[in-house]
């Protein structure tokens, strides 16, 4: 019979399930676990045919697979799962022997099996490229043009970075995080930052909860939106700073520490934010520190005119293309462990040194015209940023090697964001993307 073996209390458990089976704290469920780490009505367990759906039922923690929260999940042999603090397995029959000497059932033994032979280096690139290419075309069911910005997406969702998409309204950056989220089959959250959102309203908060069983009250932490796998920041700079400093650690550290416990986020995690450069009353501008954990700033800009008259010839129809994933969530977490294993010349690191120390001001062998415009320059992490996009690039290119060319491919959405122009700039009309040109003119590749 098919049952779940789980642990709680020091021992361990098994309960056969029927065809319909409850999980939560309270008694009236039909599997009742008393954990302060489950909500009151959990999960629910339905069969439907030969095979077992398992559901959420708005609880505050959610189902987590892999790291991953997940709304449902389609339960097969030894399908392992979590609720709160309490691990499940999931037995389809009978074959499996959960009686130890003691009497009590023990979870099932991993089976043994020969390990597979290590992919050639060729067979591991070309998988990545064709999931990079097959992305793309599921996007490209629902956006139009915009393939440079999209590039750029997956480029940062690869190096484990987040996105600064600025664009004017209208220009589907909303639809493209969606869009994203559906083609690599990540949970997705969006937040529509206003001024009066508080840190609490992202990261959650303490609840004071009373647990029908016993009588007793306890704080409850309640999870917020941000714990997902990819976090859609609506017009991020119309809230204060306050607000705005709850994304730092969890941008930085991949957690949240909230009264003095940390909580870790699912895995992998991205933010997107977006903002619009036009309209700035009643806006925030972020601070430097908050720019800076943004590994690409994307300008989006006006899509071509045939690219443009497709949009509004297909968004006016009845006519919707439904996008498939094409990744797992686990899938993306070793492409990313991938990227971080590409190999990088001394030669192409010197480069992408010289074009971060290029944009500071006032040290030795500046340049005249970023002394002249620049107030501050790229930081360090600009050059991690550098060499981890330029990785990324070349393994979605079905490339081995990295080059400095592949290095100045992203010199303007790492930098445009981490150079501070002065007012003799503002007052001369030149941008940050104008120093950043004039930057990759001037910094000639090192010799060998």
């Amino acid at each position: 019979m098919p049952s779940l073996l789980y642990k709680f209390g020091n021992e361990e458990h098994r309960f056969d399930l029927g065809e319909r089976t409850a999980i939560g704290r309270l008694k009236d469920n039909d599997l009742c676990i008393p954990s302060q780490s489950m909500s009151s009505h959990h999960a629910l367990i339905t069969r439907e045919g030969e095979t077992f759906q398992l559901s959420d039922q708005g609880s505050s923690n959610g189902i987590i697979v892999n790291n991953c929260r997940v709304a449902s999940l389609a339960l097969q042999d030894r399908a392992a799962f979590s609720l709160g603090d309490v691990d499940f397995v999931f037995v389809a029959g009978d074959g499996v022997s959960v009686s130890t000497a003691a009497g009590a059932p023990s979870l099932p033994a991993p089976q043994a099996a020969a390990a597979p032979a290590p992919d050639r280096p060729e067979e591991v690139i070309a998988r990545f490229k064709q999931a990079r290419e097959n992305i793309l075309a599921e996007m490209g069911k629902v956006i139009i043009g915009q393939r440079e910005t999209l590039n750029q997406m997956l480029v940062a969702l690869f190096a484990r970075g987040h996105c600064l998409l600025i664009g004017v309204p209208g220009l589907a950056k909303t639809l493209m995080v969606k869009t994203l989220g559906n083609s690599v089959d990540l949970h997705s959250n969006r937040i529509q930052f206003t001024p009066d959102l508080m840190p609490s309203d992202i990261t959650g908060t303490d609840i004071l909860e009373e647990d029908a069983v016993t009588g007793k009250r306890n704080f409850r932490f309640h999870r917020g939106p941000l714990f997902t796998n990819l976090l859609l920041a609506d017009e991020i700079n119309r809230t204060p700073p306050k607000t705005q400093a709850a994304l730092l650690e969890a941008m930085q550290e991949q957690r949240v520490t909230v009264s003095g416990s940390s909580y870790d986020l699912p895995r992998p995690f991205m933010v997107l934010a977006t903002q619009n450069p036009i309209e700035q009353e009643g806006t925030y501008p972020l601070p430097e520190a908050q720019l800076d954990r943004f590994m690409f700033c994307i300008h989006l800009s006006y899509p071509s005119a045939a690219e443009e008259q497709q949009v509004i010839l297909d968004t006016t129809r009845d006519l919707q293309a439904p996008v498939s994933w094409v990744l797992k969530a686990q899938e993306v977490l070793e492409l990313q462990r991938l990227v971080r294993q590409v190999p990088v010349s001394q030669h192409v690191a010197l480069y992408a040194l010289s074009l971060v120390r290029a944009t500071r001001p006032s040290a030795e062998g500046a340049l005249d015209f970023v002394n002249r415009w620049v107030r501050w320059g790229a930081g360090t992490r600009a050059g991690q940023y550098l060499l981890l996009a330029a990785k990324a690039h070349v393994l979605l290119q079905g490339r081995f090697s990295v080059s400095c060319a592949d290095v100045r491919q992203y010199a303007l959405p790492v930098l445009r964001h981490r150079i501070f122009s002065n007012f003799t700039a503002a007052s001369e009309g030149v941008s940050t993307d104008q120093i950043v040109n004039q930057i990759l003119e001037a910094v000639k590749e090192p010799k060998y």
